[in-house]
């Protein structure tokens, strides 16, 4: 018998579980409850600057994607341990640009949530708000996984031992704890 056959082989588990310990799954876990914040916030703003402010589509995505990135902006800040000043160059400008983009994808993904009730038909009710919002929250979804790529691998990337992208260094408690390798990227 192939004694190489025995010896138990890494289950999808075990790996999922050693990703999760990594920084990049530290990050992302700490990552969620802030777009969760930021979705709740922008998806409460759409809903009162549509539906009872009666602003214009575009308009009410943008502000509403605004008040979502402050929120975003705030509790990063938490997800990566940040404290203290913020670099302007290489972390807070880059931040609010991206920030824009994903302003301008959210305004536009209102306007088709607004197109897409017109050419439903749906003109009161749930229903109009689960196609508006719905169209929103995909949007904000797809913007999500981007940003947290983006914050992740170039605003808050570790810089080695020159210190990270917010001058200051990754605490000691993200590295594997089992190997004290560090992760792959």
């Amino acid at each position: 018998m192939d004694h190489s056959q025995n010896q138990a082989s890494p289950t999808l588990s075990s790996k999922l579980w050693a990703k999760m310990r990594s920084k990049v799954g530290v990050r992302f876990a700490r990552f969620i409850p802030v777009a969760i914040a930021s979705l709740v916030a922008s998806q409460i703003a759409l809903i009162v600057f549509n539906h009872v402010l009666h602003l214009t589509a575009g308009t009410a995505g943008f502000v509403a994607a605004v008040i979502g990135a402050a929120v975003s902006y705030v509790l990063s800040r938490w997800a990566w341990e940040r404290k203290g000043r913020q670099d302007l160059l290489r972390v807070t400008l880059p931040f609010w640009l991206m920030s824009v983009c994903v302003w301008v994808i959210l305004a536009l993904a209102n306007k088709l949530g607004v197109h897409l009730v017109h050419v439903m038909d749906l003109h009161k009710g749930w229903k109009k708000v689960i196609v508006e919002n719905g169209t929103y929250f995909v949007a904000n979804c797809v913007t999500f996984v981007a940003r947290f790529l983006i914050l992740h691998y170039v605003l808050f990337a570790d810089r080695g031992k020159t210190g990270s992208a917010g001058s200051e260094p990754e605490p000691e408690s993200l590295t594997l704890a089992s190997t004290g390798d560090e992760p792959t990227r």
